[in-house]
């Protein structure tokens, strides 16, 4: 009589944006998608409010500190236990730089040098995707 239940896991994600209008990203330095990029995210915390999440993750990932400027995103997937939740912000203070072990680089990209065929997962080219149409850039592939 007893049901237990597989939830999805929530991972909350920016696309933080320069002054001059870069998006930055991170190459991961962890699996699954090694070496690829993606925007600075990762899963919530239990107890955990969304939004704090993403701008913690901006922190931890690349040494930044991000206000949300709104939301991008919402991804699911069949079969995937992920919900990935994307928020645009805008770089307010830090130091780009790598700031722990689950990254190997941390760069900004113009809009027209996105690394379009070397992002980590399908949720990182639809969320840039999302977010470049809502600056009425289009997609940039």
């Amino acid at each position: 009589g007893f049901i237990h239940y597989i939830n999805p896991r929530p991972v909350a994600g920016t696309i933080p944006v320069n002054e001059a209008g870069q998006v930055l990203l991170v190459r991961r330095a962890i699996e699954p998608r090694i070496g690829t990029w993606v925007f600075p995210g990762g899963y919530v915390d239990r107890g955990e409010k969304l939004e704090d999440a993403a701008i913690r993750e901006a922190r931890e990932e690349c040494g930044l500190e991000v206000e949300l400027d709104g939301l991008v995103s919402l991804h699911s997937y069949r079969g995937k236990t992920p919900i990935v939740i994307v928020w645009a912000a805008r770089v307010v203070s830090g130091e780009l730089k790598v700031a722990d072990e689950e990254s190997l680089e941390v760069r900004t990209f113009p809009a027209e040098n996105v690394p379009w065929d070397d992002l980590a997962f399908e949720s990182t080219g639809e969320a840039l995707t999302a977010y470049f149409a809502n600056q009425g850039l289009g997609a940039r592939r």
